[in-house]
This record gives C-alpha cells, sequence and structure tokens, in this order.
C-alpha cells in the first residue's frame, strides 16, 4: 500500500493501525506517516491516561512525516470533565499526536469548541521542530511532561492525575532550560504571560487538571 501511494504523485497522509502489536513505532517510520502505538481508547479518564502512557514509550520514534497515534481525540463526547479534556487535549497536543477529532462537530457545545479550537496549544503540536514531549519527572500521580520547540523554547505540562488537589512543580533542571536563566512563561490555556521567571515554574492544579505553558528563553 504504502508504495501504491507514492506512485500516485499526491501528497496522502498514510495512516498505519495494527494496535500496536508488533511494535509499530520501530518499523512504521519506513512504511506511513502515523501508526497506532496502542489499543482503542474509549472516552473514559482511565483508558485515556492509559494510552498516553503506552505512547509515551516510544517518543524517541517520533519526527517529522512519522507519527505516533495513541488513537483519536474523546473531547466533547461527554464521557469526561472538561478539565480532563482539556488535559486530554494538552497531551496529545505535546506527544505531537495526530488531532484527529472524535465526536459530532456538528452538536459540539461552546466549552468543547474552546478547547479543539486554542491555537496555541494546537500551534505547540505543529511545531516545525517535529520532537515528541514526553513524560520527564513524576511523583506519585502529579506529573510533569515536556518537550523542545523551535527557536530555543520548551513546551511543559504540568498534570495532577490525583484524585485531590495538588501543586505540581518543575525545575528548570527537569525540562531542560539552564538552570541560571531568566525566562517568559506563556501559558497557553489562560493565554497569559509571566515575565522573568526563574529556577521553577509551579501550578495548585484541581484533581486531573493541567497547566500548559511555552517557556521563552531569552
Amino acid at each position: 500500500m504504502s508504495k501504491a501511494l507514492l506512485k500516485t504523485g499526491r501528497p496522502i497522509f498514510f495512516s498505519l493501525c495494527e494496535w500496536g502489536v508488533e511494535d509499530p513505532a520501530t518499523w512504521g517510520p519506513g512504511v506511513g506517516n502515523s501508526w497506532r502505538t496502542t489499543g482503542d481508547i474509549a472516552d473514559n479518564w482511565e483508558r485515556m491516561t492509559k494510552r498516553a502512557d503506552k505512547n509515551d514509550k516510544w517518543a524517541s520514534y517520533a519526527g517529522p512525516g512519522g507519527w505516533n497515534d495513541p488513537d483519536m481525540l474523546e473531547v466533547g463526547n461527554g464521557g469526561m470533565t472538561n478539565e480532563e479534556y482539556r488535559s486530554h487535549f494538552s497531551i496529545w497536543a505535546l506527544a505531537k499526536a495526530p488531532l484527529i477529532l472524535g465526536c459530532d462537530i456538528r452538536s459540539m457545545d461552546l466549552d468543547t469548541h474552546q478547547i479543539l479550537s486554542n491555537s496555541e496549544v494546537i500551534a505547540v503540536n505543529q511545531d516545525k521542530l517535529g520532537v515528541q514531549g514526553k513524560k520527564v519527572k513524576k511523583d506519585g500521580d502529579l506529573e510533569v511532561w515536556a518537550g523542545p520547540l523551535s527557536q530555543k523554547r520548551v513546551a511543559v505540562v504540568l498534570w495532577n492525575r490525583g484524585s485531590s488537589p495538588a501543586k505540581v512543580a518543575a525545575n528548570f533542571s527537569d525540562i531542560g532550560v539552564p538552570p541560571f536563566a531568566l525566562v517568559d512563561v506563556r501559558d497557553l490555556w489562560a493565554h497569559t504571560t509571566e515575565a522573568k521567571v526563574k529556577e521553577q515554574i509551579s501550578a495548585d492544579l484541581d484533581p486531573h487538571a493541567c497547566k500548559m505553558y511555552i517557556i521563552i528563553q531569552k
């Protein structure tokens, strides 16, 4: 199929799916443009987070022209809260996963539209450097995910996967930023920027909530 599509001379995105059974990240780049790394997702917190974790294993195999695919987005289907959907969308964007909508776009509500149309989060997913972000720190249910972007920027997700409110923090050394740097921090969900931040970023997060940032080095 791959050879036949190439012979057409047309720009066709070839998505592979064998549900990650034969570790397609190890051979998919020579065949298609994306490959499913997991079994099917479902519209609930447990299945979504498990897909995120399984996909993370293969982060180093992704890059321009070939992407790990933890399955489509469930945002807007009603099985999770808006905070959970925001986390879902943030992690998929950071992981450079194909952002394929799984909801009925004819009936999406305003909250769903606001999540799925966040241009700053989408820009992380589409960044030309094409490096998949990954989990870089874990303390129980508190996690930090991060990955480099073009122009020496860094995308970061602080994620509370627990059932109680908690503070999640990332030292600059955790996310690939020089420890004594002075940076601007762009909050991609609040659409605000904090200037001249040093040493660490942190956020107080509700259960299953996240914050997503871009670190802009001076």
